[in-house]
């Protein structure tokens, strides 16, 4: 199974969007996706199970069903920082339940997506960011960039610190987000040129429907 981990330049980028386009997108060619979501705050009570929205997207998106608890293990109401919502719980998150609850090791697709929350190095306790999950869970990097003013630094940025920590950036997404984006194309010529992993996937606005499927071309790095 090779194993990625979706971060984003921020949040409201578009993580769980692009995660579940990639997942169409590879099962399209004949990859099995599982999805997983290991820590999501912001959700609501489903039919007596607490569940967030974006987490329902990663599965349904998915390649077979699996259950709620399987895709997203760690689930709090308050749409706050992750970290602080599990304080708040009583909950102690930390990579190694992560790492227990996924047990990515008993599926037998060929793709995980594991996407994070919020950011990069958005905390996970007092000791452990989402930074340090992927090394964990043998991921290498996807990154999604929210194309908006202040993007490029954001980026380099996050691409920084993803090396740094010894990680492979496997490609990076430009995700679209605000239509009024002055001088899109000449930032995303700037990343292109600055970032040295592969445009995977360039996702257009779009108000009315679902951004095109990514080619095989395109996802040959992930393949």
């Amino acid at each position: 199974m090779k194993r990625y981990f979706v971060t984003g330049t921020d949040t409201e980028v578009g993580k769980t969007y692009v995660t579940c386009l990639l997942s169409r997108s590879l099962a399209a060619c004949q990859q099995s996706v599982a999805n997983f979501k290991p820590v999501a705050a912001g959700a609501e009570f489903i039919n007596q199970q607490l569940c967030n929205e974006d987490a329902l997207l990663l599965q349904v998106s998915a390649s077979k069903a699996l259950a709620y608890e399987q895709v997203n293990p760690f689930c709090f109401e308050p749409a706050i920082a992750p970290h602080i919502a599990a304080a708040n719980a009583g909950v102690e998150v930390t990579v190694e339940s992560i790492e227990q609850s996924l047990s990515l090791d008993s599926f037998d697709e060929d793709i995980a997506l594991v996407e994070g929350a919020g950011g990069w190095l958005v905390p996970l306790n007092d000791n452990q960011s989402f930074a340090d999950i992927p090394a964990a869970l043998d991921c290498d990097i996807i990154l999604v960039v929210g194309m908006r003013l202040g993007c490029i630094n954001h980026a380099l940025l996050t691409v920084e610190s993803i090396r740094a920590r010894g990680m492979k950036l496997a490609g990076w997404v430009a995700n679209e987000i605000d239509p009024d984006m002055s001088a899109y194309a000449d930032n995303l010529v700037t990343l292109t040129q600055l970032i040295s992993a592969p445009l995977i996937a360039e996702v257009r606005y779009s108000r009315d429907k679902e951004s095109p499927l990514v080619s095989s071309d395109q996802l040959a790095p992930l393949l």
